[in-house]
């Protein structure tokens, strides 16, 4: 009977390490994906500010690049549809 409970025992302590490794390692890979978000996101406000400046350039005239222009002018089309659909809305609440 005392081995059975050794057994138990042992069993019992095995499989609570287990279980124990296994928290370690979620705790461990969830810290890392958030390391791997801070990071993405930190990128991607660099690559925003990147665009910026770059937008920018195009408005003082200061950018030649067809790729580039093309991609600014489509930023300046959806800025004034932006303007007309924003008057539109202050039409509406006028209106109403």
């Amino acid at each position: 009977m005392a081995d059975f409970f050794e057994d138990l025992g042992r069993k019992i302590s095995d499989v609570a390490n287990d279980i124990g490794k296994k928290t370690e390692d979620t705790i461990e890979i969830q810290k890392l994906k958030s390391d791997m978000r801070t990071l993405r996101r930190a990128n991607d406000r660099d690559l925003m500010d990147m665009g910026r400046m770059v937008y920018d350039k195009f408005v003082q005239g200061e950018i030649s690049d067809l790729d580039y222009v093309a991609v600014c002018e489509s930023i300046e089309k959806r800025d004034e549809e932006m303007k007309k659909i924003a008057e539109e809305i202050q039409h509406i609440r006028g209106v109403l």
